[in-house]
């Protein structure tokens, strides 16, 4: 993929906002002192009057992005993952989740990939944190235009919605016919052998796991899942029963991520073996990018490695 065009997720975020700003004008965009960072920068330089920096004050911005919301206007409140999803936690479970508040929360700098901002940026728990709050939808996209699409798939969406942006640039994956649908998986190629499920920065890695697995004469389907909560039941029990085993990969936490929730709805509709590929219910340590993705085997090998797994565990 050396010659694919990569792009941030932080960075189409940012953009989407700056598109959707000149069609939504009750659209406010709140930050914690990381605009430049976060990408809404791009926002405040257009619409300065609808862009308000909280300072480093996370909890208090998701009390003011609950206030905004509740007067109609439409609120994306941003900062890194770990401040969003973890800082802020109860503000955003009781502030914005139990009146199911319109606040649509962008957090960037998520997962392993924010390199050597070291262990304590790294959040790898933010997906199984919102995961428990109910009502609230959960969009992890895999490249520039999934992302695009999912900003805009969560201003259409009445209620909270957490959006999960990385640091790194990655591959754009989808070409501009892409259909982007909250709650619904994408297909991404057939098989019968095992399924493989990813969903952000993974995603591309699985493309790559694919191909290495056909050359070994292991046919392998592929499902993108961007959206994580509500997740698409239908495509996963379909693919349980068709190839009988199941690998999720993820740049989370096998605990509470894409992995468990999959494993959760496999258990009610077709038990097959599910083998979660992602960091081991371990802290992160700082790097470079690249080189951390491959020390924590996140990265098409390592999904390799658990579809055979997964293989030896259907038998």
């Amino acid at each position: 993929m050396a010659d694919v065009k990569k792009i941030a997720t932080r960075d189409s975020y940012g953009a989407a906002l700056v598109e959707l700003g000149a069609k939504y004008d009750n659209l406010v965009v709140l930050d914690a002192d990381l605009a430049a960072a976060t990408k809404t920068g791009t926002f405040k330089k257009v619409y300065p009057d609808r862009f308000i920096d909280c300072g480093i004050a996370e909890s208090n911005m998701m009390g003011i992005a609950a206030g905004l919301a509740s007067t109609g206007k439409l609120v994306f409140a941003s900062s890194f993952a770990m401040f969003a999803a973890g800082r802020a936690f109860e503000q955003v479970r009781n502030s914005i989740g139990y009146p199911h508040l319109n606040v649509k929360i962008g957090a960037t700098h998520a997962g392993i990939s924010v390199g050597e901002d070291g262990a304590s940026h790294q959040c790898c728990e933010d997906i199984g944190l919102m995961r428990t709050i109910p009502g609230m939808v959960i969009l992890n996209p895999a490249d520039d235009t999934e992302a695009k699409l999912a900003v805009k798939a969560a201003v259409e969406h009445d209620g909270p919605v957490y959006l999960r942006f990385g640091r790194l640039a990655v591959p754009v994956i989808f070409g501009d016919d892409y259909k982007f649908e909250i709650g619904k998986g994408v297909e991404l190629g057939e098989g019968t052998d095992v399924t493989i499920i990813a969903t952000g920065l993974m995603v591309g890695a699985a493309i790559t796991a694919r191909e290495l697995l056909k050359n070994e004469g292991i046919s392998a389907r592929l499902i993108n899942m961007p959206t994580i909560k509500p997740i698409d039941k239908e495509i996963i029990c379909k693919a349980a029963n068709e190839t009988g085993c199941i690998v999720t990969t993820e740049e989370h936490n096998i605990i509470g991520g894409l992995g468990s929730a999959v494993a959760e709805t496999v258990t009610g509709c077709c038990p097959v073996p599910v083998v979660r590929h992602g960091v081991e219910d371990v802290f992160g340590r700082s790097g470079p990018a690249l080189q951390l993705l491959d020390l924590y085997g996140l990265n098409a090998e390592g999904i390799v490695a658990k579809a055979k797994q997964a293989l030896e565990l259907k038998k």
